[in-house]
């Protein structure tokens, strides 16, 4: 691979993604900042060293700085007032893409409200990458983040998202993703299928799919390592009358259009958008 451009870089703050496993999957744009930037910001500074030695990139003088939850009240105004002072600054997480379950918030918030610029390169990320292998439905999902520790939390957690009409997807720590699959499969159902994704992009990648009370038995006869990423299907759209879906759509048919008020009704509803548009069709026609 040849050498990242190097070039002076307008003033502001850059987010860059970096791998969540493979090193190769860094985007040649995030090189061609990391290369640029005056000031180096890092949630974990031994990681985007190596990082940046894999790929020949060098630090040299600039400044290289930690960032992560314990320091940033501290850290933040120093970088602030690089900002201030008209240099270019970069911030990378540990692994991933900034701002998704991320310390990188107050940074790039104070960032703002002072007017400077924020840039984002894209790149690998542990939410979409696990999409695109678990086959479970992607044209709605919701991420949360990581779920609260205990059980009784967890569990209320869940149940406030039982009805989110898309697939689910959440974080999870190695040591307690099979207590987690087990209160999901007693909050949202055991036959809802879900998928666990580990150690994606590395070396022992691994995708496991089932059903809920399923996984949960697996995942607990197993010692677990690495990151891991839970998803969870969308659950079966409740039951809801014909009387209720053509009310609805009757006071949506009053300020919107057909089409848009069959995608309403149907997100509100969870239901497939095709039948409520057959319906609005037909309600339409009889006015």
């Amino acid at each position: 691979m040849g050498n990242p451009i190097k070039s002076k870089l307008p003033p502001g703050l850059y987010l860059i993604a970096t791998p969540i496993g493979t090193a190769r999957d860094i985007t040649l744009r995030a090189l061609d900042i990391l290369s640029s930037a005056d000031v180096l910001v890092a949630e974990d500074t031994r990681s985007l060293r190596k990082l940046m030695e894999i790929h020949g990139v060098a630090p040299g003088e600039r400044p290289l700085v930690a960032y992560h939850d314990h320091n940033g009240d501290k850290v933040r105004p120093r970088l602030l007032a690089a900002l201030d002072a008209g240099q270019s600054v970069v911030y990378a997480s540990e692994a991933g893409t900034p701002m998704v379950a991320d310390p990188g918030f107050d940074l790039t918030r104070a960032a703002v409200e002072a007017g400077h610029a924020l840039v984002s390169a894209p790149g690998p990320s542990a939410v979409i990458a696990a999409l695109t292998v678990a086959g479970l439905p992607t044209d709605q999902f919701h991420f949360a983040g990581f779920l609260p520790n205990s059980a009784s939390r967890r569990k209320t957690a869940l149940r406030a998202l039982s009805g989110v009409p898309g697939t689910l997807v959440f974080y999870e720590s190695p040591k307690r993703v099979a207590a987690m699959l087990k209160d999901a499969a007693e909050v949202l159902g055991g036959d809802r299928q879900a998928v666990l994704a580990r150690e994606l992009t590395k070396k022992f990648e691994e995708v496991l799919r089932g059903p809920l009370a399923g996984l949960a038995v697996q995942c607990a006869s197993r010692s677990l390592k690495g990151e891991c990423v839970v998803l969870i299907g969308r659950g079966d759209s409740p039951s809801v009358s014909e009387a209720d879906i053509e009310e609805k759509l009757l006071q949506a048919l009053e300020t919107l259009s057909v089409r848009d008020a069959a995608d309403r009704v149907s997100a509100e509803l969870g239901m497939k958008r095709r039948q409520v548009y057959q319906l609005a069709l037909k309600l339409e026609a009889g006015k």
